[in-house]
């Protein structure tokens, strides 16, 4: 493992947000809670607030990530927002040139365009957003191409999309991002020398290879002179490490049920606790809780620390899939006091 030295200043610390929607209350509810959230995140001095790409999930609100940031920006000042991400493969790049092109001359210098090659959903919802698989995550370099051509109006005179302008476009694009959970998207950040953000959050598994793959593989470019690596986290502070714990297992039932093809709006603490598990679905559970920093603040953040060390990240981003928008509330503000958060 290679990275931010051992003894640093701590990582800069940012939030993930899907605009969780729990069982008993709606996408509306949602939305404004993670509108609060940002406020508070700006309040509290967090680096980013990214929303995600997600479709045909009930506990997701955040099926357009543009339409939410345009949102959340009104609603901000100074806080970074983001895409965490965009699954490219599902959309037009001049589609999105626009879109984030437009983001950005609403508020300037804020931005961030983090992309994935995943669907974000299933194959049959896959096809009805793309009306066919023929440009899937195989062809996500070309996309990726052709997307920031129309960021910078510079595809060679050659090209059949040479006289073609994204508008808005200003002097200056959002920092592009690639998104992954495996080697394929750290080995492509590497070679355009882009930033890279690595889903520890649901493959820890592969965290460390895939960090080595991007740090060993990196070449400079305009953008970005060395590596630089964020890490997706799941995080729950509470003010007993028992009760983190219950409220997690909200969210691991919630995982249990995607995986069973069965998702629907986050259940409750009590729902989870009062459930009858099988032997393979508390293995899952089990494992799934172990790669979540859970526990009272200070545990939390000793949690964090420790994996910072382990993996030399050089942001985390942390994200609390829990019930109740009070609940996470209550977790990132208790996160932001114990690790030094200034506002």
């Amino acid at each position: 493992m290679r990275g931010r030295a051992v003894g640093t200043a701590p990582a800069p610390l940012s939030i993930l947000d899907l605009a969780t929607i729990g069982a008993g209350h709606s996408a509306g509810e949602a939305l404004a809670a993670t509108t609060e959230l940002a406020r508070s995140a700006e309040r509290w001095g967090f680096h980013r607030f990214w929303v995600a790409e997600h479709h045909g999930m009930p506990g997701v609100a955040s099926s357009a990530p543009a339409v939410l940031l345009a949102h959340l920006g009104a609603h901000t000042s100074t806080l970074r927002l983001g895409s965490g991400g965009v699954m490219l493969p599902n959309h037009a790049p001049l589609t999105v040139a626009e879109q984030f092109g437009l983001l950005e001359a609403l508020h300037p210098g804020r931005i961030d365009l983090g992309l994935g090659r995943a669907p974000g959903t299933d194959q049959a919802t896959a096809r009805a957003l793309r009306r066919g698989l023929a440009d899937g995550a195989e062809d996500f370099p070309r996309q990726l191409a052709e997307l920031t051509h129309f960021l910078d109006g510079d595809f060679p005179t050659s090209h059949p999309y040479a006289r073609l302008v994204a508008v808005p476009r200003s002097a200056t694009r959002p920092p592009i991002w690639l998104l992954g959970s495996s080697g394929f998207s750290a080995q492509l950040s590497a070679r355009l020398g882009l930033p890279f953000a690595f889903a520890h959050h649901f493959s820890a598994a592969n965290t460390v290879p895939a960090l080595d793959l991007y740090r060993d593989n990196f070449r400079p470019s305009e953008v970005l002179s060395e590596p630089y690596a964020l890490i997706g986290v799941n995080a729950v502070a509470a003010e007993t490490t028992e009760r983190a714990l219950w409220l997690a297992r909200s969210a691991a039932l919630g995982m249990l049920r995607l995986r069973l093809g069965r998702p629907g709006p986050i259940p409750t603490p009590e729902e989870a606790a009062a459930r009858t598990y099988t032997s393979a679905e508390e293995d899952f559970v089990d494992s799934w809780l172990a790669d979540v920093v859970l526990g009272t603040p200070e545990e939390v953040v000793d949690g964090l620390e420790a994996l910072r060390k382990r993996t030399g990240a050089d942001e985390l981003m942390v994200t609390s899939h829990i019930h109740g928008h009070q609940n996470r509330l209550t977790s990132y503000g208790m996160i932001a006091e114990a690790y030094g958060l200034t506002g």
